[in-house]
Formats: structure tokens, sequence, C-alpha cells
């Protein structure tokens, strides 16, 4: 029976992305954790996240998770949501805190003075709702999943790869930024899977199935 490490580092939106997780693969077993033993011993690793990302690498380092979080992503399929995507880069400018380093490149802010439509309508930050995302390569959690579906987000800030070649999906709002990444056994989006209907259920059932 596969199981499933839900990470709590006491920052992430974990009853809705457990209940989905539930939802789609009800004969996995799921923990959600802050033990890194179990983050240790889980078939599969999902960190969610909301909130600021100093708090949150702060709160990681606190409760031990760091290193265990950084060897599931080199060993095992791992999703990162929202904050779990960003922290795997090297450096977030909200904060000017470092990040995991697992992957090269950077944290930015939308910049206020591209923030708006054509017509010159202003966008508001964070970015707050249903957006598409662009499928930039295939992928085996973009199965099933219509190029260009719309997705929930909730965000002021994205990644900046240093390697093109990790990205996987974009998205735009005033500008194109990355909104997926993928590289062996991680995948990690910038949207909320677990508040995205139907598209981010089947994004989290391909994850309960994929053998990378």
């Amino acid at each position: 029976m596969t199981t499933v490490a839900v990470v709590d580092y006491g920052m992430g939106n974990l009853r809705s992305v457990a209940k989905a997780i539930e939802h789609v693969a009800p004969d996995a077993t799921l923990h959600v954790t802050s033990d890194p033993l179990v983050v240790a011993a889980a078939d599969r690793v999902v960190v969610p996240g909301q909130g600021a990302m100093p708090d949150c690498m702060r709160e990681l380092e606190a409760r031990g998770l760091r290193d265990a979080v950084i060897r599931a992503a080199a060993e095992k399929p791992w999703l990162g949501i929202c904050i779990g995507l960003q922290m795997l880069f090297d450096h977030s400018e909200e904060g000017e805190v470092a990040g995991l380093g697992v992957l090269a490149g950077r944290v930015a802010r939308f910049p206020h003075e591209q923030m708006a439509l054509p017509d010159g309508t202003r966008l508001k930050v964070p970015h707050m709702g249903w957006n598409e995302v662009q499928q930039i390569k295939t992928h085996s959690l973009w199965q099933g999943i219509p190029d260009s579906s719309r997705f929930y987000f909730v965000h002021s800030y994205y990644v900046a790869p240093d390697d093109d070649g990790l990205v996987i999906g974009r998205t735009n709002y005033g500008i194109p930024f990355t909104s997926a990444v993928a590289r062996d056994n991680i995948f990690a989006v910038q949207f909320h899977p677990e508040k995205s209907a139907e598209a981010g259920l089947r994004l989290l059932e391909n994850f309960m199935r994929w053998m990378p």
C-alpha cells in the first residue's frame, strides 16, 4: 500500500490537500506529519504551503524537516505546491531569504510597473483567482488535463529558474511567469491543485500513479 507524507511545517493548506489526496487515492495511507522519520519512510511526499517564505523556511528548520524534505526531493515522487515550489530554489526576494537550493534560480515579486492589461487596467497583487496554465512540455502529471486548463492561484511571488529546461507550465498575469517545473522525480506548481476542481484533482491522481 502506498504511503504519502503531507509535510506539516505549520504553514500549509494541509486539510484541503489531504482531503483531495484521500479523494483521488482512497487506498493510500496518508500521514499529515511534522516528523522527519515519517517523511523519510513515505513512498511519496507532498509539500504544500501558504504564507510568507521567511516564516516557512524558519518553521521547516525549527521542526527538523529541512534535511528530510531535501532527501525526499532526491529519492522519491515529490510534489510541491505554492511555497512548496518556491522553497526549492536558491533565494527569495520575499524577506531576502535562502531557499533549499534543490533547483537553481530565484523567487521574484511581480513587478509593479508591469502589472496591467493591454488596455491599461491595473492588475492586483497578490494574483488571486483562476488562470490558465500553458503546458510547455508533455509530462505524466498533465495526462488527461487539456492544455490551457484553468487552475486556482494565490501568490505575490513567482519562480525564475536559471534553467529554462525545468519549466513545464507557464501562465500570464501582467507578465508570463513559470507556474510549474519538473525534474526527474520532482513536480512542483505555483497554483493550488487542491482548490482547482476537476483539473486539480486529476493532477493529484496522476501524481499518485506517477512512477518517475
